[in-house]
């Protein structure tokens, strides 16, 4: 007989990236809420920091009247101050933004109640520690506030708190207002992604790693203290992918109780012939900003790729690309030319003025610009990793070379000053994408990237990735999604994977890539909310039923 599962009638969720757009949390949370909504409509709320409170936010939208009475009383009786609105996104729920900054006069007491109720060491906090566990500890006050003040008991609620930085409202919660089920998701775990970021080997000595003892090697004990503690504590503990589970296992001593994979809305990707318009106005942009930087006359057979994401430059496996291009440039079996965009926003100073200047003019250039290779001048142009590894492989977009790599170092928001396009309208110009990570809990810009239809290499130490091997009749790039095996160890046999699945692909005909793009959008279609939605019910399950547990005990 199958279970009926618990729902909630209320479900407020807390993540410092609410109406707060910073990175892939953002993605997961803004996506996801239209489906929630469906179901819960104003019965769902998150609740983000308050950290626009001198300007506008484009994100939020404020409502005077909404709750007008509780917030009165939260502001009066509990010192909160909360502003009530709806999230700009596709759905509008409703959000709270919470002022943190009185709490911090607090937090010495809060950090002692924190270590003597749940062994949560504060004592070695440093950078956001403070700021994160002070919006973390207003919004649970916030949530118990609002539960007194506008809910019966009887009314079944969840909170569900996001990363390290709301652990202290999971606990708060738990033991100010007991009968709220709590569920906790690492995205990644801190002192993994902390681990990977230091070269250290994480996944052929995971197995031997001590969470504790790495957290005080690398000085994360605090950020490291609260994420465990809460994934022990909490009512139900998830993350995004089995190989993040794998680290908590192995680093937090606690094996998720569901795995919450990512999914996203495709409401973002053109249809029809707007979508062929597009692609071809990103092409010609690609072309022609490439052109004009190198002195060249390369067209629309030209097989343009390219990467993109936080410029993190081993985890999200920028190294690996520069490298797989470097191989690719003897590769004799190449009988195309190569255009490669690394889209990862550095420390920029300003847009090249020589090449907006070649840009606004008709004229074919065929000498390249100094340094043909960048599109914006950087702050730090001597310590850039990019321009220095490929200094280093003397990768300099020579005339000869069939294999030529641009690195746009900004952030491609529309006003850019060379694209002025947003990342979403010239991704989908692409013909193939490299995202060959080593740490990446789920991974979502290659599934972004074959929404828009653009094959896409990644590898099996991303979360995505190792879903993608998942599926039935997955045949690698002529299923739309290569996934190369990485380990610590095999760094230049996955470049040469890249290098020769890129050769492979420049080999196809037009109708075998119009097929290969296809089954790109159907990998992508699997990975729509309404199949991965059914994870979160139940989650909700598991933690209202611990709660109920908690209270007949």
């Amino acid at each position: 007989m199958i279970k009926e599962l618990m729902t909630p009638d209320y479900i407020f969720e807390a993540s410092w990236e609410v109406c707060n757009k910073v990175g892939g949390i953002y993605t997961v949370l803004s996506t996801r809420a239209n489906t929630l909504q469906k179901d819960f409509r104003d019965r769902l709320f998150f609740i983000g920091p308050d950290l626009w409170q001198d300007k506008e936010n484009p994100l939020f939208i404020e409502s005077n009247h909404l709750f007008a009475d509780w917030r009165e009383h939260a502001l009066q009786k509990s010192n909160i101050s909360v502003r009530v609105g709806h999230w700009n996104i596709p759905g509008n729920p409703i959000v709270f933004l919470v002022d943190f900054r009185p709490f911090f006069e607090k937090k010495n007491k809060l950090y002692t109640l924190a270590w003597e109720y749940f062994q949560v060491d504060s004592l070695h906090a440093y950078g956001d520690y403070d700021e994160a566990s002070m919006f973390a500890y207003a919004a649970g006050k916030t949530v118990k506030s609002f539960y007194l003040y506008n809910l019966s008991r009887q009314e079944k609620v969840v909170f569900h708190a996001h990363e390290w930085m709301t652990g202290l409202a999971v606990l708060y919660l738990q033991s100010a207002v007991p009968e709220i089920a709590t569920i906790f998701t690492t995205h990644a775990t801190s002192i993994g992604r902390s681990i990977a970021g230091n070269n250290k080997p994480l996944y052929d000595y995971l197995f031997s790693y001590n969470g504790d003892q790495m957290a005080q090697e690398l000085n994360m004990q605090s950020k490291h203290s609260i994420e465990k503690q809460t994934a022990h504590y909490v009512d139900c503990f998830t993350t995004v992918s089995e190989i993040t589970n794998n680290e908590c296992k192995e680093l937090l001593n606690k094996p998720a109780d569901v795995i919450l994979m990512n999914g996203f809305e495709d409401d973002f990707v053109p249809k029809g012939t707007a979508f062929a318009g597009k692609r071809k106005r990103a092409r010609a942009a690609m072309l022609q900003v490439a052109n004009k930087l190198m002195g060249t006359d390369w067209g629309n057979e030209t097989l343009i790729i390219g990467t993109s994401g936080r410029y993190e430059f081993k985890n999200k496996g920028i190294d690996v690309f520069i490298e797989s291009l470097n191989h690719l440039r003897t590769d004799k079996k190449l009988i195309k030319n190569v255009l490669a965009f690394i889209e990862v926003p550095g420390w920029v100073s300003a847009p090249r003025e020589d090449l907006q200047i070649r840009l606004k003019s008709n004229d074919k250039y065929t000498t390249p610009l100094e340094m043909p290779f960048i599109t914006h001048w950087l702050h730090n142009m001597e310590q850039d990793r990019v321009l220095n590894m490929m200094r280093y492989l003397g990768m300099s977009n020579a005339p000869e070379d069939k294999v030529k790599i641009i690195f746009v170092p900004c952030y491609l928001d529309g006003k850019d000053g060379i694209f002025n396009k947003e990342y979403y309208d010239l991704i989908l110009g692409q013909d193939l994408s490299i995202y060959p990570s080593y740490y990446e809990p789920w991974g979502y810009t290659p599934l972004e990237s074959i929404a828009f239809r653009v094959p896409t290499i990644t590898t099996d130490l991303a979360g995505f990735g190792l879903w993608v091997k998942s599926l039935r009749n997955q045949q690698g790039i002529n299923n739309g999604v290569e996934v190369l095996h990485r380990s610590d160890t095999n760094y230049f046999e996955v470049a040469d994977g890249i290098k020769d699945t890129i050769s492979l692909f420049a080999l196809k005909s037009e109708t075998e890539i119009k097929e290969i793009r296809r089954s790109a959008a159907e990998v992508a279609e699997q990975a729509l909310w309404k199949h991965f939605i059914q994870y979160y019910y139940e989650a909700y399950d598991i933690a209202l039923r611990r709660a109920e547990l908690r209270q007949t005990n």
